[in-house]
């Protein structure tokens, strides 16, 4: 498995080796000891989500403030652009964005570390979204950043206004929301 530190190192793209043939494929879609060697720390894994959202839906930006989830992200139906924002103070990318395009063609899965809000966007007619999450889902802790906040930037590939759930359009702006020490 091939692992990159994208602009914002913690967050990394994993893309996995693919065996192929007429009959079809197999990969390994999760090492957890190759896992945890390139993150360079132990990482346990608590929970697993699967969402399936059609075209144009924009889920996110999430985090939980307390009980902060780290992510490990992959899509096995559609394509999704997804989207890592670094909420932690102390980080010398506070405030940036990096965003990769997960699809069920290409393979790849996203870490997105505790501390950063997270979301996607869906690109293709449909997408089915798994992820892993290191702690469990409190909603009294959750925040959501505003996704198109013009502070942070997001450059979603996506034309017009996304389709957003109630909870996600109560969102906040990166200068009022909630940060990590």
């Amino acid at each position: 498995m091939k692992a990159t530190a994208l602009a914002i190192p913690e967050v990394i793209l994993f893309e996995p080796r693919v065996f192929g043939d007429d009959r079809g494929f197999f990969f390994e879609s999760f090492n957890h000891k190759v896992f945890e060697e390139v993150v360079g720390r132990p990482v346990k894994f608590v929970q697993d989500n699967h969402s399936r959202s059609i075209k144009g839906v924009l889920r996110g930006m999430h985090y939980q403030i307390q009980q902060p989830q780290g992510k490990l992200v992959r899509v096995v139906q559609g394509e999704v652009f997804d989207v890592a924002v670094d909420m932690r103070k102390s980080s010398a990318t506070f405030g940036q964005w990096v965003g990769a395009h997960l699809s069920a063609e290409n393979k790849h899965q996203l870490w997105v570390p505790e501390g950063f809000a997270h979301g996607f966007v869906v690109l293709s007619e449909s997408a089915e979204f798994l992820y892993k999450t290191t702690d469990y889902w409190a909603p009294e802790h959750e925040r959501i950043l505003a996704w198109n906040d013009p502070t942070v930037g997001i450059e979603w590939p996506y034309q017009g206004t996304p389709a957003l759930s109630a909870k996600d359009l109560h969102n906040t702006a990166f200068e009022d929301a909630d940060t990590f020490a």
